[in-house]
């Protein structure tokens, strides 16, 4: 929650900081803003599996801590940044040093038993998108004070964070279920070669594919989505986002664990998928935001999806892989983050041109509700592989 509070801080500021140093000409800062979310994500495609593949070998607790006061000073050093270009050098070592979330959920399979890894991968997918949700809006209070205010307390929580887990974090992994470092499990394309290890893992892989492209309709167009179509304040928006994020956590850290007990992990993670397609639809087709409101709290059921997931993929290889494994995933991810914002706000242009033949602005949630469509298809077909 820490680590997510201090990476939230920094959303509303970084662009008004790139701005400042563009010269207050909005047109150009917007422009990197893209070039810096694009370069996070591809440095995060790469260093995700590295990490992972880190912790296999040396252990959880050291590529944690090592994360952790790596990102207190680079905010640090982004507080500072005298350039443009520093503070994309700055970007770019966040982007390494952030991408060790694949080693926290390898943590929870070393610690977890099978049957009960769905409901902790929920509580912390909750603390994740509690972080998300406190860290935005507080760090939108302390830009008050100037755009590289909420940079230094960022960079105070990761070292709060860091001292903590020196302290109190145990290591998870055994020396004896240690794996040997390996350049072809570290890099990129080695870790997708595990994911096609298995017909099982492959459509897994395929469908967290279809769920992160899906899930980038929200971080590229929701605010000028509603913004335009509803005309909607940005404090409008914060508490629509605040709501969002309570109904999730709600969802991951209460319901998760009671609805894999009762139906298994394989049907909640269709399910999670299925009120994805129902919460875009309806994003897509709102006609009023008060219709829009409601259905917040169906698209919060989506998030049933990500521990279901997890919870199935940490039974598909042994404890001296999980973090490998974790690492090919988190790849697949940020692979998804690098064009995903770029595809979604393209088609929210093309929807409201003024010489469009359908007017349609809320194409871009219908789009991912098609992805979320496909995406039921293929985990259907692959669960029925693996039973036959």
């Amino acid at each position: 929650m820490l680590d997510m509070l201090a990476l939230g801080m920094i959303i509303p500021v970084l662009p008004l900081l790139i701005e400042m140093f563009r010269g207050g000409d909005t047109a150009s800062a917007a422009r990197m803003v893209g070039i810096f979310g694009a370069s996070w994500a591809a440095v995060q495609f790469v260093a995700a599996p590295l990490l992972g593949s880190l912790s296999d070998r040396f252990g959880r607790r050291p590529v944690v801590l090592l994360s952790n006061f790596g990102l207190g000073l680079d905010y640090m050093l982004m507080a500072l940044a005298p350039s443009l270009g520093w503070l994309f050098v700055g970007r770019i070592i966040s982007g390494i040093t952030s991408a060790s979330v694949p080693t926290a959920y390898a943590y929870i399979a070393d610690v977890t038993p099978p049957e009960r890894r769905a409901r902790s991968y929920g509580l912390l997918g909750a603390a994740f998108g509690i972080g998300f949700v406190v860290g935005p809006a507080l760090g939108g209070v302390l830009g008050a004070w100037g755009p590289r205010t909420p940079f230094w307390v960022a960079a105070g929580l990761s070292l709060a964070n860091a001292c903590y887990g020196y302290f109190i974090l145990p290591e998870s992994l055994a020396a004896d279920h240690r794996s040997p470092f390996s350049w072809k499990r570290a890099n990129p394309m080695g870790a997708l070669r595990l994911l096609r290890s298995t017909r099982a893992l492959s459509g897994l892989a395929a469908v967290h594919a279809l769920y992160h492209l899906a899930h980038h309709s929200l971080s590229a167009v929701f605010v000028l989505n509603v913004a335009y179509r509803f005309g909607w304040t940005s404090m409008t928006v914060g508490l629509t986002l605040a709501a969002t994020g309570v109904c999730s956590a709600i969802v991951q850290a209460g319901l998760v664990g009671r609805i894999v007990a009762r139906v298994g992990e394989r049907r909640t993670l269709l399910a999670g998928l299925t009120a994805g397609v129902i919460g875009f639809a309806a994003y897509g087709i709102a006609p009023t935001g008060a219709t829009f409101l409601l259905a917040v709290p169906i698209l919060a059921f989506w998030g049933m999806y990500s521990p279901a997931v997890q919870g199935l993929i940490t039974r598909m290889v042994g404890r001296d892989r999980q973090g490998a494994l974790q690492g090919a995933f988190g790849s697949v991810q940020m692979a998804m983050g690098i064009f995903g914002p770029v595809l979604f706000a393209d088609v929210f242009a093309r929807s409201i041109a003024p010489d469009v033949r359908w007017h349609v602005p809320g194409a871009p949630f219908l789009l991912a509700a098609v992805l979320l469509l496909v995406a039921i298809v293929v985990a259907r077909t692959t669960f029925g592989a693996t039973e036959s």
